[in-house]
């Protein structure tokens, strides 16, 4: 039986595997120990490509899959950024390292608190947490140049369209829950509505849960995804 991976760098080498290439995000992953944003207990799958259980039927989104995500994205280092659905807080901490600043929304409490604790311990400090319904963004911090949706939706909520600034970019798991794709979206110049550039990848996510999404006591929004087989 193989030993289980123990270092970012294990990380590092599976993502490189997943095809990405972008050597700030690959630098970011090395950086940020993922076995400081999972369960007591879980540090030994965290440098696995697999997603981790957190609770309340969720797990985080499996490592290759959230960077092919970010990857998408194109950050450059100056971009305010919207993130929908926190979980723990890994993705968060690697977009608060690849741009400017970052606005996450997770609707659990507890989860959410989690991440703050996480966040805090790792010294990250460009990063504002908040606790509500992902589906309808932050429009007081709006607008965003990049937005990352961690749960599934046949489209793009309105107001996340309407947060976004011209020429930026969008990636959400676009289907039903449990079998979607990944697109990345672009808002063009004066056009009211998103462009899609391209299908990053197939995946299975949580639902998107609140008003824009769908009814929160059927699902609600939060990080969950893997990549399908």
């Amino acid at each position: 039986m193989n030993a289980l991976p123990r270092t970012p760098e294990d990380l590092v080498r599976a993502l490189r595997a997943a095809g990405i290439r972008d050597e700030r995000l690959l630098d970011a992953v090395r950086t940020t120990p993922r076995a400081d944003f999972v369960p007591t207990g879980q540090g030994a799958a965290a440098y696995r490509d697999a997603p981790v259980p957190i609770g309340q039927g969720q797990v985080t989104t499996q490592p290759s899959l959230s960077a092919m995500m970010i990857e998408s994205l194109e950050l450059g280092g100056g971009e305010h950024v919207l993130e929908v659905g926190t979980g723990l807080g890994f993705q968060t901490a690697l977009l608060a390292r690849l741009a400017a600043d970052v606005v996450s929304i997770e609707m659990r409490p507890d989860i959410a608190a989690q991440a703050r604790a996480h966040l805090a311990g790792r010294g990250v400090r460009n990063v504002e947490l908040r606790v509500g319904d992902g589906s309808g963004g932050v429009p007081d911090r709006a607008p965003y140049d990049a937005v990352l949706v961690s749960a599934a939706f046949p489209e793009v909520p309105a107001p996340l369209v309407a947060q976004l600034r011209p020429g930026g970019r969008l990636v959400q798991p676009i289907g039903p829950g449990g079998h979607e794709q990944v697109v990345c979206f672009v808002r063009r110049t004066r056009a009211p509505e998103l462009e899609q550039l391209r299908v990053v990848t197939a995946a299975c996510f949580v639902r998107l849960g609140g008003r824009y999404g769908y009814p929160q006591d059927e699902e609600r929004d939060g990080e969950g995804g893997t990549n399908s087989p």
